[in-house]
Order: structure tokens, then sequence, then C-alpha cells
């Protein structure tokens, strides 16, 4: 880990401040709003390696262990984990960064394992090139 508490010699997909429009009631981020996330993050490898459309076409897991509050900052790394003939199987690791007084500290929130399936202009599968 950096001294971020970030993993080390990676690039994050995306980042992204948690605000308070992302919060439910209780004061901590929606689910929902971490699973957009964390889909958007996992499709940009697969769309890269499909090097053209790709469709999500399943979630395989997707565990939330910690919560994520307004102010955190997300971090999501995603890395293909398998390959099958259209599909693409990804998966999903996000970070939280936090003031924790004067440091600011990182904690893995969530983890995800999605496929996603290559498509041609008509919408069907296609093979992977």
């Amino acid at each position: 880990m950096t001294e971020t508490g970030l993993p080390d010699n990676r690039v994050p997909v995306i980042r992204i401040p948690a605000t308070p429009a992302d919060a439910n009631m209780g004061g901590s981020i929606f689910g929902g709003w971490i699973m957009s996330q964390v889909d958007i993050a996992g499709s940009i490898p697969a769309e890269i390696r499909a090097q053209g459309a790709i469709v999500t076409r399943a979630v395989d897991s997707f565990e939330f262990k910690k919560p994520v509050f307004v102010g955190d900052l997300i971090s999501c790394y995603a890395d293909i984990v398998a390959e099958g003939r259209t599909s693409i199987t990804v998966k999903v690791t996000v970070y939280a960064q936090r003031r924790n007084g004067e440091k600011i500290e990182a904690v893995e929130v969530t983890e995800a394992s999605l496929v996603y399936v290559a498509i041609d202009k008509n919408g069907r599968p296609r093979a992977l090139p």
C-alpha cells in the first residue's frame, strides 16, 4: 500500500467523490450508487479488450464490506480475470479514502465480479477479437 493506503503500482479505473445527493437516510451512500460506479469501472477494461461494444451480462458476486460516507473519495480498480468466446469477467475492488483526524486513510469497501459480453451492431453476442 502507498502512503494514501491505496494499492501500490496501480491506477484506479475511475475515482469519484461521494456527495450528499448519493446518501441514504442513514447517512451512508446508497448501495445502488456504488453498484453503478462498479459497473462503469468494470466496463472500461472489458470494452477495451472487446475492442467495441459490450453489455453487462451478469453480476456473479457483490460484497459490501464497509460503508461509504459523504465526502469519501472512491477509487475503483478493475482487472480482467477470465475470458470466454464472447464474454469477459472483471473483478472490481473499491476503496474509499477518508479523513481520519489529520491523516487520510483508505479502506476497501466493496468487491464485485461482473460478466460482460461483446456485442455486434445488432446487439447480438460476437466473438472476442
